[in-house]
């Protein structure tokens, strides 16, 4: 049974164990999707991009990560309103196809497709910057292996996805809760080499706490680089159907939503600026390694270089899972090709996977023609493709929502709260960072990609619709 043959009567229970129909592995445990959710939260953005941002924003970009922060949380929460309604793999397609309509659904899962593609090609780019921390090997060759080696990983079964995931996160947030407390111990006892100047002060008294360039608008067009911070916190809509006990499990994923970013981005970012004057801070290096260096703990420093190693591959390893799944999604329902249907006896889509991670090596190649500016040049692509998805999720849990309260459909036991303005207000603020990213020449270009991704997807449609109009998949539901 295909997706688009699931009732939309369907009761919870029902709706849970569509996986299984869809033949996926209910193999992700409670403490690996906690931990997916977590670490989904916690990627190169921060650890890398958060560099970039520092030196253009100052300490107002706690601010911005804050903002963003709760439009995160506003598009999670619709998100698991509409997973409480019908948990389905390749949720977000699912529902675009059912609220918006088939085109909708169609553009929605290639376009997350190739979110996760040009994601994978980010994170493999960062992860090779990493390494030339402790080696000078070439940047291209370590972004093969990595490639390589987590494709591997990725056959093998959903649950060595799940624990390979477990890890990493468990790596980043051990992490970032020592810096967080050796800054803390650095402001109250005074020990290493910044004990002596570290002042919480600093988030105000280096030409005030909006001390970019532009003020308040260099604050502004550091959003695009903080709302990729934070792409990959949809992944718990995709692990929806390999979830053993999504009904219960996935609500109090989402819930964490609030406490990460406070955590994680809003606190390690103070502390980190409260110990070392953002004025120090450069573009294109690790904020949480430099820190380090300049407390003189350079040991921390090698550490910290190897966690955001493994945040980089942890984004990679969940760009692998993710692409298979929505390329079988696509297939099932009639708007891809069929061979993306094959799974391994371990559950696994071998055929949507390899060739995802075969475009993934495209990575491989730009490392090796521009080392030094790979990473720039595909995190804007990245980021207008994945808030793709966060807009078709408030889009749809707005017109499920006017439906529920009709009494149309099943009202969701996981309301979102806020309701429609809650997430019109998120598109509103989606709205102001394309905006932003027109008024930025570095991220411009994905803009002027957007049209001729949009364009090859309709000439796509039309074909696969012209070979089959009475398709299920073209159909648009009532």
């Amino acid at each position: 049974m295909t997706s688009v043959q699931v009732d939309q009567q369907h009761d919870g229970n029902e709706a849970a164990d569509s996986a299984s129909g869809e033949g996926y592995h209910r193999a992700l445990g409670a403490r690996q999707i906690q931990m997916i959710a977590i670490g989904g939260a916690i990627g190169t953005g921060l650890f890398l991009g958060a560099g970039k941002g520092i030196s253009k924003a100052g300490p107002s970009l706690i601010l911005a990560y804050a903002l963003a922060g709760l439009v995160i949380f506003f598009i999670m929460r619709a998100l698991g309103e509409l997973l409480m309604y019908r948990p389905v793999s390749g949720s977000f397609s699912e529902y675009a196809r059912e609220f918006i309509g088939p085109f909708a659904g169609f553009v929605t899962g290639w376009t997350y497709w190739l979110f996760w593609v040009v994601t994978g090609i980010t994170e493999v780019t960062a992860a090779a910057t990493y390494m030339t921390y402790w080696w000078d090997i070439p940047q291209w060759i370590s972004a093969l292996v990595f490639t390589v080696v987590l494709y591997g990983a990725n056959l093998i079964s959903v649950k060595l996805f799940g624990e390979l995931e477990f890890w990493f996160s468990m790596v980043k947030v051990t992490a970032i809760v020592g810096m967080i407390l050796i800054c803390a111990g650095i402001l109250t006892i005074g020990f290493s080499d910044a004990g002596d100047t570290a002042s919480i002060t600093h988030l105000w008294d280096l030409g005030g706490f909006f001390a970019g360039e532009n003020g308040i608008g260099s604050t502004l067009m550091t959003l695009q680089m903080v709302m990729f911070a934070f792409l990959a916190v949809e992944l718990v809509g995709v692990t929806a159907g390999e979830s053993k006990d999504p009904k219960t499990v996935l609500p109090k994923a989402i819930n964490t939503v609030p406490w990460r970013i406070a955590v994680f981005y809003v606190g390690a970012l103070i502390m980190i600026l409260s110990v070392v004057p953002w004025t120090e801070f450069q573009p294109g290096v690790s904020p949480f390694v430099a820190a380090f260096e300049k407390m003189g703990l350079g040991i921390g420093a090698a550490i910290v270089n190897f966690v955001v190693l493994t945040a980089a591959l942890s984004s990679c390893n969940s760009g692998m899972y993710s692409t298979g799944r929505m390329l079988r999604d696509l297939a099932l329902n009639g708007q891809g090709p069929a061979f993306f249907t094959k799974l391994t006896r371990s559950g696994t889509p071998l055929v949507g996977t390899t060739f995802s991670a075969a475009l993934m090596t495209v990575g491989v190649w730009i490392n090796y023609q521009w080392p030094g500016d790979a990473f720039n040049y595909v995190v804007s692509f990245a980021t207008i493709s994945g808030m793709w998805a966060w807009i078709m999720i408030l889009v749809c849990q707005i017109r499920y929502r006017r439906k529920a309260d009709r009494g149309l459909l099943p009202a969701s036991p996981f309301k979102a709260p806020g309701g429609i303005w809650a997430s019109v207000f998120a598109l509103a603020f989606i709205g102001l960072v394309v905006v932003t990213m027109g008024m930025d020449k570095d991220n411009r270009v994905a803009l002027y990609g957007a049209p001729v991704w949009g364009l090859v997807l309709a000439v796509a449609y039309l074909v696969l619709k012209a070979r089959n109009p009475e398709g299920a998949a073209f159909a648009k539901r009532s």
